[in-house]
């Protein structure tokens, strides 16, 4: 039984004839061409936006607790850096770092670890 690959257009190869990237986090971003695999830059920064989407859901919930009992406080300060996290958490996905990348490299340095936490592209 051979194994296929398939790319993002729907078109495959025998696993064994491929040249393929050595990691998968974009797997879903490959495009063949002859035997070899490559990542698609654009639907890579498609899936690297989606994650960052999924990272801050948790995120955004915990900072609503905080901005919460910094409401129920009266904490002006508290109030005011929650907002701003809160901010930085909804503008991640439109970083520049992520639109300017030219390389997967690059795309995944472009994980903001000050705001989003550890990147699951180390």
């Amino acid at each position: 039984m051979t194994t296929n690959i398939v790319d993002k257009d729907g078109k495959s190869i025998a696993a064994s004839d491929a040249t393929v990237p050595s990691d998968r986090h974009f797997r879903g971003a490959w495009s063949l061409s002859g035997k070899t695999i490559t990542e698609d830059l654009t639907a890579s920064k498609v899936i690297f936006k989606d994650k960052i989407r999924e990272v801050r859901t948790p995120l955004l919930a915990a900072e609503d607790v905080i901005y919460m009992k910094a409401l129920e406080a009266d904490d002006a300060d508290a109030k005011t850096a929650s907002v701003a996290k809160k901010k930085a958490l909804r503008d991640a996905p439109a970083a520049s770092a992520i639109s300017s990348a030219d390389t997967i490299a690059k795309l995944k340095a472009a994980w903001d670890t000050s705001v989003l936490g550890d990147s699951p592209y180390a």
